[in-house]
């Protein structure tokens, strides 16, 4: 998508590799020169992008995959997480909300990331949400699989680093701007996109300097529809045999002490057809059915801004100085309108259907049945500044020192305010999947769902949350080479980083008003129309309380209830933690030849000290603290061997050992409660444990490259994590009086604390392809491709406990994230002004996260494949000016959700829930003036 057409001679792929493959902020100057030069490649648009990507990977001597933007502003996608998802080896999860969201390597969930070489994070949390990064203000983003002593220790997936611009990047005065236009189909919304950014340099007496400006804005209105059908548990047949005390059809509750059944077995209970349980000494055969259904019509809105700006001053040639200030923005806010009825143990159980051979309901009629509509109303604000300053001193022509000093801080709010209105429905008619594991279900008077007559106000609930985080890093890093001998070079550095994270909470909550939703002033109501698109046998219409009044109105509505009001509002500390990080790093390349061809090896190991000091405050005491110590010492030796076998075929290998470092929250050993809102006999809650160590992983990874021409290659990579010390939740039943729990009151909960009782390994295979021919006949030149697959295998120990929390056993489980097989898939064309782009992705189903322990299904929550169809379009009107459509989610595709774990579960009999995924188009300008 080029406005102007470049090079890649030998001079600019050096300079490619020195810019976007830097191991740290320093790295990029000690990265030897590329001995691949060939005969010139002149190319341009969603061309450079895929070729410029490519030659950082030839030229690294780590394994990395990379995002370039072949000019400014021309990352072909939103964000940083959009761009990523096209990456060999990269998963993408939970795509709601009209963009992607979670991230991870190779199935693994938490890779260290960094903006130019500097870690950041958002607000007391250990990684950065690389969504708030906007596409315009990247130059690259480079994907670390393997490490070296030189990078920072954390992140068993990876690293990710994001690369923005500088002064230095540009000959002179350069203007450059986006405007899009981005539609929302599913929220029919229309949302802007705009980036500007501006940079010059000058020949002055005191040397050269340079001043840019990035700056983007972003708004987006989307809505995600879900439907779903609810948790399992156990009910009496038609005809219940004597002595058992039951009635047709009646829901089975935990007896005393849980005699009847036990919820939350991983496995759930059996589903054969008989099933039995023990209920008052009498073998009773019951039928699993779901406890309820709900569709949620969730209205957002986000907006993003940021802007980055950097200055630089080279006084002389030998000397760089840097100083930036970055600042990423977000600005949140849900109204999610929730429809939820019970289809279980209130009012009279009618007729049922089972699945044939099973105890499992598909389909039930109820008859007045208790249900609620929730309007629920939350908000979110994140402001995250990194200021730095770098300087680079050149030792004579063979080395350099790199120095750098950075200060950064987060702070992230949250709100969240929802009134429920309840209501006894005559009878409802479900069949929890209608196909396709859709539900289906219809009341008696769906005409009624929209009259506020017939519903009650009933629970209020009201809370907020703080965090914050900042830290101050400084590293000194040096290096010198060699021209010949065994040792090339030696490089080592220091890193001191101390980090503080603090959070805040209040809760407030009150039951019902005993009156009717139509005594609510008419600006308090909401009607909701036109759910799930058709697209499911379901009410499409409904009312509650209008979330936007409730937040506009949120003292009058305190009022209501008698709660405090917010003058009389404040947040209790939950926690103070300040870490501290000592590291330092020593290594050495060598190279020698080995049949007449050069074999390069580098070999370092960095020693890491870190001291956690942590004061947590108990709200269910009075703010009582509880002090806490915590450090860890460990070398991370690290190797890597690059063979070049021909000219054109390179073998890599790399060993080297990473950290996972416990989240903040999970060390935390307070109480998090929920009431017993679903009668199981006990509440849900968890909690940290304060004494959690650091993850700890080998890694192995072995690739075999084939660059068969000037802008294509083959790879393929294999690798291998051994895992220690993988934090995993342990569930105890506790008795925990004074709670202050109101809803669903209860002195017994089922507490799950995070534990480093699993070990695990996750290994596999990529392989990737970029491939532009250079033999096709007119109008087909400039067409080519670039894709990958990727197969993962992993397995880790899950321990299995009792009541009281003593392990009893163990069970085996995939990693979380993780699906067996993904492949992306792109064909580009490149021909004169027009660039386009076609893309496809997919992943197979995958292992998304168990449930807390309350129900009588099986645990595991699996998502479905998911896959999307993406196109973008360039028109370069002039060398200054181009006009860009693109299209995400062509096929309309939808992300479902259902319970499995180990050989029990489905996606048919166990579905869950169905979100429906939108589709956008935009509509845009570039324009560059230089």
């Amino acid at each position: 998508m080029a406005l102007k057409p470049f090079a890649f001679s030998s001079a600019s792929i050096l300079a490619l590799s020195l810019a976007t493959t830097a191991h740290a902020q320093a790295a990029a100057d000690a990265t030897p020169p590329a001995d691949n030069a060939g005969e010139e490649i002149v190319v341009s648009g969603v061309r450079a992008s895929i070729v410029g990507a490519l030659n950082v990977r030839k030229s690294s001597t780590q394994i990395v995959d990379s995002i370039v933007a072949e000019d400014v502003g021309k990352l072909p996608d939103n964000n940083v997480v959009e761009a990523l998802q096209r990456v060999t080896g990269i998963q993408i999860t939970d795509r709601a909300g009209g963009e992607a969201g979670q991230v991870t390597i190779r199935g693994l969930s938490d890779p260290l990331t960094t903006l130019n070489g500097r870690n950041i994070f958002t607000a007391a949390g250990q990684s950065f949400a690389l969504q708030d990064v906007s596409a315009n203000l990247v130059k690259s983003v480079d994907v670390y699989k393997t490490r070296s002593a030189d990078q920072i220790e954390t992140g068993l997936a990876g690293q990710i680093n994001v690369e923005t611009r500088r002064p230095f990047d540009f000959d002179g005065f350069t203007i450059s701007g986006l405007a899009r236009g981005i539609y929302n189909e599913q929220a029919d919304s229309y949302n802007p996109n705009v980036a500007l950014l501006v940079s010059d340099r000058w020949e002055t007496g005191i040397g050269d300097v340079g001043l840019l400006v990035n700056a983007s804005y972003s708004r987006t209105k989307y809505r995600n529809m879900s439907t779903t059908a609810g948790a399992f548990v156990p009910f009496a047949t038609e005809t219940p045999p004597t002595g058992s005390g039951l009635s047709k059809l009646e829901r089975i509750f935990p007896g005393p002490d849980n005699v009847n059944w036990q919820p939350g077995l991983n496995y759930g209970l059996p589903t054969a057809a008989g099933s039995t349980l023990n209920i008052n000494g009498v073998d009773t055969p019951y039928y699993l059915g779901r406890d309820a259904v709900f569709s949620s019509d969730l209205y957002g809105k986000r907006e993003r801004p940021s802007v980055n700006v950097a200055l630089q001053w080279a006084p002389n040639s030998s000397s760089v100085y840097t100083a930036e200030v970055f600042y990423a923005g977000f600005r949140g806010q849900t109204f999610n309108s929730l429809q939820f009825s019970f289809v279980d143990w209130w009012g009279n159980p009618g007729p049922v259907t089972l699945y044939d051979g099973t105890n499992i309901i598909k389909s039930r009629t109820v008859d007045n049945v208790y249900g609620f509509n929730s309007g629920d109303f939350g908000t979110s604000r994140t402001d995250s500044y990194v200021y730095a300053l770098n300087g680079k001193w050149d030792l004579g022509s063979r080395g350099k020192i790199i120095a750098d000093v950075a200060y950064q801080k987060s702070t992230n709010q949250t709100t969240f305010k929802a009134m429920r209105t309840d209501r006894v429905a005559g009878q409802i008619v479900t069949d929890f999947n209608a196909g396709g594991g859709i539900p289906s279900f219809h009341f008696d008077d769906d005409s009624k769902l929209a009259d506020p007559s017939v519903w009650n106000v009933a629970q209020f609930y009201d809370n907020a949350d703080k965090a914050t985080g900042d830290a101050i890093t400084g590293t000194l890093d040096g290096y010198y080479t060699w021209d010949d001998g065994f040792i090339r070079q030696i490089k080592a550095g220091l890193r001191v980083d101390r980090r503080t994270a603090a959070t805040f909470t209040r809760t407030q909550s009150a039951n019902g008003l005993g009156r009717s939703l139509a005594t609510l002033p008419s600006e308090a109501l909401f009607t909701n129309s036109g759910f799930f698109d058709g697209r499911a046998d379901v009410p499409t219409s409904w009312v509650l309380a209008n979330g936007y009044w409730i937040n506009d109105n949120a003292d009058t509505v305190r009022g209501y209830y008698g709660l405090k009001t917010s003058d009389q509002l404040s947040l209790d500390r939950v926690f103070d933690i300040t870490e501290t990080t000592m590291s330092a790093y020593i290594m050495a390349d060598a190279e020698v030849s080995l049949l007449g061809r050069p074999l390069k090896l580098e070999a370092g190991v960095r020693h890491v000290n870190v001291d956690t000091d942590s004061r947590f405050y108990d709200r269910l005491n009075g703010g009582a603290q509880t002090a806490s110590s915590n450090g860890s010492s460990r070398f991370l030796p690290s190797f890597t061997l690059r063979y070049e076998l021909t000219d054109k075929l390179r073998l890599r290998f790399n060993y080297g050992e990473t950290l996972r470092r416990p989240n903040f929250g999970d060390i935390n050993p307070n109480y998090n409660l929920t009431g017993d809102l679903t009668n199981v006999g006990y509440g849900s809650g968890s909690a940290g444990t304060a004494n959690l160590k650091p993850t700890h992983s080998k890694n192995f990874d072995l690739a075999l490259e084939w660059y068969f021409d000037r802008d294509s290659a083959i790879y393929v990579t294999g690798f291998r994590r051994e895992i220690e010390g993988l934090v995993v939740p342990l569930t105890v039943r506790e008795y925990i009086p004074n709670n202050g729990i109101t809803a669903g009151a209860t002195n017994y909960f089922a507490i799950t604390r995070p534990v480093n009782a699993s070990n695990g390994v996750l290994k596999g295979v990529e392989i990737g392809m970029t491939y532009f021919p250079h033999y096709l006949p007119g109008p087909l030149d400039g067409l080519g491709f670039t894709g990958s697959v990727t197969i993962l295998d992993s397995k880790q120990n899950i321990p299995e406990s009792d009541s009281a929390g003593n392990i009893v056993g163990q069970s085996s489980s995939q990693f979380f994230g993780v699906s067996k097989l993904s492949y992306n898939a792109t064909l580009a064309y490149d021909k004169g002004p027009f660039n386009a782009r076609l893309s496809y992705i997919w992943r197979k189903e995958f292992l998304h996260n168990n449930e807390a322990r309350l129900f009588a299904n099986p645990i595991g929550v699996w998502y479905r494949p998911e896959k999307s169809l993406d196109l973008q379009l360039t028109w370069n009107v002039t060398d200054n000016v181009g006009v860009t459509f693109d299209a995400v989610n062509l096929t309309k595709s939808t992300q479902q959700n259902y319970y499995h774990f180990d050989s029990v579960g489905n996606a048919d009999q166990f579905n869950l829930g169905t979100t429906l995924l939108a589709r956008t188009f935009a509509l845009g300008v570039r324009f560059k003036f230089n």
